[in-house]
């Protein structure tokens, strides 16, 4: 059932997003809140999708504790769930992500018409002046920015190190880090096609205040999430 069911989700996915790319190429022309709603339909109908194909959901617990003013969100990555998740939450983000995602089909495509910041992840340095000038643009013009900090997937109740990028954008245009921890590995496994039903969690952690060093700030926001993902209650749902 688990595999019959995943693959309608992915039938349907796969037809949404065919369905979705040739209308969102009509706002290309269009305000750049035209091309970022059309982003936001995308994730948003694909999870509502993904609940009533495979029987997978969420709760958020933590919404109180999202700033009013824009954020640099920063997050564990388990899958690609989290990335389609935030989109029903925040009305405007912007990821920070690898540049090759802009060379999948369709996808990609979309992806560039929301206004990302795509790095080269060789680039070093190069790579880092990038993320703290475009990001202080993005979130001057209201966009949360998105770090995955880990700079891959983990499997379900793993973190991963962080880097200090997010808190050093944080500090550089001193605005609120908000740490938010996923446990949607346990449902949505990177090396795994097939999806499981239940409930993620998604819990949104108290706001930083931009003070100190990125090294500090940093450490808070992993102390934080990685406490969470231990306490979450999807563990039971471990491969």
């Amino acid at each position: 059932m688990q595999t019959l069911r995943s693959g309608i989700f992915y039938i349907g996915f796969t037809v949404w997003t065919l369905v979705w790319a040739f209308f969102t190429l009509l706002t290309v022309p269009m305000p750049l809140s035209a091309r970022v709603w059309s982003s936001r339909l995308w994730a948003r109908t694909a999870v509502l999708w993904l609940r009533l194909s495979c029987g997978l959901s969420y709760r958020v617990t933590g919404l109180e504790n999202i700033p009013d003013t824009p954020c640099v969100i920063v997050a564990n990555h388990q899958s690609a769930l989290e990335t389609l998740l935030l989109w029903c939450l925040f009305p405007r983000l912007s990821y920070v992500l690898k540049q090759e995602l802009f060379r999948i089909p369709i996808i990609g495509w979309g992806l560039r018409l929301a206004w990302p910041i795509g790095i080269d992840r060789s680039a070093g340095r190069q790579a880092l002046v990038q993320v703290m000038e475009e990001g202080k643009l993005r979130l001057a013009a209201g966009f949360n920015v998105v770090i995955f900090p880990e700079g891959t997937r983990y499997p379900c109740g793993e973190v991963g190190p962080f880097s200090s990028t997010a808190a050093g954008l944080a500090l550089r245009a001193e605005v609120p880090l908000l740490p938010i921890a996923v446990n949607s590995g346990c449902y949505w496994a990177r090396n795994n096609w097939r999806k499981k039903s239940g409930k993620m969690d998604l819990w949104i952690g108290p706001a930083f205040a931009p003070n100190g060093k990125s090294s500090t700030l940093t450490e808070q926001a992993e102390s934080w999430i990685r406490n969470a993902v231990m306490q979450m209650p999807g563990e039971a749902a471990k491969p």
